[in-house]
């Protein structure tokens, strides 16, 4: 599918950057090359027709449909497919958060949200599908949206509406009675000039972090020994996941800039699922998403939030590693 871009990049670098072929720099480069202009096509195809899903499903009519519907359960499913459909990341999802707990949505729909969230959406969704193919994307996506959903619905359990911050519960107590939600009646193609706007404006939002991400990647590929990452995190043992998970604890990042490090991690000898649970962790455990939570939530329910992410994080890794071994 992107041979002719391969060639280009082949090109470009051996041909008219005169860059030798099997140095360290040579294949850095066009490492870079073929990836970024691979990742940012991808990208910007798959953001417009996540966009085209907006414009139809906003944010406004997910909380209309949640409190008029009993849907026995399946509102942890949908929150968390929302949120996977949705470009947000941690930073951003904390207002929607809010915005979910005012509008009388259940706390454990919306940790569904907030879990699947940063963890996927069509950034990350496009990047995957560029770099591991059709296979592990969709298994990356179920699976975090399945984490989501089951995620959400054990803190939903566990009654914790008291340990949300002060400040959150005087916003509930007084909270206004929510609005019947209208959809505006426009006609597709007057959508499609807003929706590709839309499109180009979360493109040039990530495309520092796809640059950065790629230009890391690029200079482990070409200069980092063959079984570096391989003698600590991929020696198969048990405990390379849950080691993988807290390694990035300390680390943030959103997905545009997490996933190119991540092909080489898995191009170093890293299984692709302990690999992907480090992603998962980066993006949605780190210690700057606590910093931000904690505006919404006591330390008590940050920890029970974060323990319950986590350990679901680590068994998708064990699930990863054995559907895409």
């Amino acid at each position: 599918m992107f041979d002719w871009l391969q060639n280009f990049a082949d090109w470009l670098v051996y041909s008219v950057f005169n860059i030798g072929e099997n140095t360290h720099l040579g294949t850095s480069v066009n490492f870079f090359v073929f990836d970024t202009l691979k990742i940012l096509i991808l990208l910007f195809v798959i953001v417009f027709l996540m966009g085209i899903v907006n414009a139809y499903f906003p944010v406004e009519r997910l909380k209309d449909y949640l409190n008029k519907k009993k849907l026995f359960g399946f509102e942890y499913l949908f929150a968390s497919i929302f949120g996977a459909i949705t470009p947000f990341c941690s930073c951003s999802s904390v207002p929607l958060f809010i915005g979910f707990v005012q509008g009388g949505i259940p706390l454990g729909v919306t940790f569904s949200f907030l879990i699947t969230s940063p963890l996927v959406n069509e950034v990350a969704v496009a990047m995957f599908l560029g770099l591991f193919g059709f296979k592990a994307t969709l298994v990356y996506t179920v699976s975090g949206i399945m984490l989501g959903t089951i995620g959400g619905w054990l803190l939903g359990k566990f009654n914790l509406e008291p340990l949300l911050s002060e400040w959150v519960r005087n916003i509930l107590n007084n909270k206004k009675q929510p609005e019947n939600f209208t959809l505006e009646k426009r006609t597709f193609f007057q959508r499609i000039p807003e929706i590709s706007r839309g499109a180009w404006d979360i493109v040039k939002g990530v495309v520092i972090y796809v640059i950065i991400g790629i230009a890391i990647g690029a200079a482990m590929h070409g200069y980092v020994p063959e079984n570096f990452f391989n003698q600590y995190l991929g020696a198969g043992e048990w405990w390379t996941v849950p080691l993988a998970v807290i390694l990035a604890v300390p680390m943030y990042s959103n997905a545009a800039g997490i996933v190119p490090v991540i092909q080489v991690f898995v191009a170093k000898g890293v299984p692709l699922g302990t690999a992907i649970a480090f992603m998962m962790a980066t993006v949605g455990l780190s210690i700057p998403e606590a910093t931000l939570l904690k505006k919404v939530m006591s330390i008590k329910l940050i920890a029970i939030f974060f323990g319950v992410v986590t350990l679901c994080i680590i068994l998708s890794g064990y699930l990863f590693n054995i559907t895409l071994s």
